[in-house]
């Protein structure tokens, strides 16, 4: 996991799902968080910009940890 990629993931999941920074771990799951579908798809977004990246919605199935996003995102870089 490289730790300058993870960091910008991590800025990104506190500023859009407003939780501490500390709470986003990798082990985390969305649920554990309180992010809704929305927020996800807010998050997506971000992450996208972020990363210059495309997730398509289906690629998203079964994403729900942080760690699974973080992998997702940075498999396509």
């Amino acid at each position: 996991m490289s730790d300058d990629n993870f960091a910008r993931f991590k800025k990104c999941a506190v500023e859009v799902l407003s939780v501490e920074e500390s709470a986003v771990v990798p082990d985390a799951t969305f649920e554990s968080l309180d992010a809704d579908s929305l927020d996800l798809v807010e998050l997506v977004m971000a992450l996208e910009e972020e990363f210059d990246v495309t997730v398509e919605e289906e690629e998203l199935d079964g994403v729900t940890t942080i760690n699974a996003a973080f992998e997702l995102v940075t498999s396509k870089l």
